[in-house]
């Protein structure tokens, strides 16, 4: 059957997108960051997932003011890359898994979560961005991707138990496809950040330490923690963290953390990033 083997939390910040793309990465400001993926980047390369089935967030790309799920599953062959402004990324375009993607949704749904199917979706940088920092820039990218899109951007987004409690059904999802295939699942966004008002480019450290030691070692206490928790101590874009509490409940009660790094600033934003390995 197939299984989840690992997860992968990381933040999505747009510019480092940016920083790989224009070259920039060997520049001092953005160094240390690169510096911290480093051993990411040969772990995946030596675990070689056959799909990643990637939390992240649409970014007014593929919906708009007109049309936000709360929950969406890409469904199709493959996926294009979207033009946020400026032009689409000079990323390979994403190449899906449909039939695992079609069940997993037939399982999710009469496991009593209602997704939208989704057969046409261009990808943005919540996406893309995971699998650059995780896979630098080849021409093709060497794993199926599986997106999965969470309404954190519109009022109300889901609970972290609601999250939690989605990703023990994905892994039920994932277990009952019968093709022997390594999955892993990313959870992307956060840390602390807010962009707008008065307090545009808080971080707190502190938060986003405690955030990383319980996401591994008590998430089933963690996942009740109330937005308006979220949105006081890590910004108003802080709420993106319940992405990580998807992947972190399709996992094992008790995992092995494999890597864990933070880096502070990337453009006003901390960047938070952690390897978890199921018992194998």
């Amino acid at each position: 059957m197939a299984r989840i083997t690992a997860g992968v939390a990381t933040s999505h910040v747009p510019a480092i997108g940016a920083a790989v793309d224009l070259g920039k990465t060997k520049e001092d400001y953005w160094a240390p960051l690169f510096k911290g993926y480093e051993f990411s980047k040969q772990w995946i390369a030596e675990e070689k997932p056959d799909v990643i089935f990637l939390v992240y967030n649409d970014h007014a790309t593929a919906f708009d003011m007109k049309f936000i799920p709360t929950f969406a599953i890409g469904c199709a062959e493959r996926f294009g890359i979207a033009d946020e402004g400026w032009g689409s990324r000079p990323v390979p375009e994403v190449i899906g898994h449909a039939d695992l993607a079609w069940h997993m949704s037939q399982s999710i749904i009469q496991d009593d979560f209602d997704l939208t199917l989704i057969n046409e979706m261009d990808v943005d940088h919540g996406l893309t961005v995971p699998l650059t920092l995780m896979y630098g820039q080849p021409e093709a990218w060497p794993v199926r991707v599986i997106p999965f899109a969470v309404n954190v951007v519109l009022y109300p987004p889901p609970s972290g138990r609601r999250c939690y409690n989605l990703g023990k059904a994905i892994r039920r999802a994932v277990e009952s496809f019968d093709e022997d295939l390594n999955v892993q699942i990313w959870g992307t966004g956060g840390m602390s950040h807010q962009l707008q008002g008065p307090r545009a480019g808080l971080i707190n450290k502190q938060f986003d330490a405690d955030f990383m030691d319980r996401l591994v070692m008590e998430p089933n206490e963690l996942a009740d923690m109330p937005h308006v928790e979220y949105m006081r101590e890590a910004g108003s874009e802080g709420v993106e963290l319940v992405m990580w509490l998807i992947m972190r409940g399709a996992l094992d009660d008790k995992v092995n953390e494999l890597h864990r790094f933070y880096h502070v600033p990337a453009s006003n934003t901390a960047v938070g990033h952690l390897i978890l390995e199921n018992s194998k």
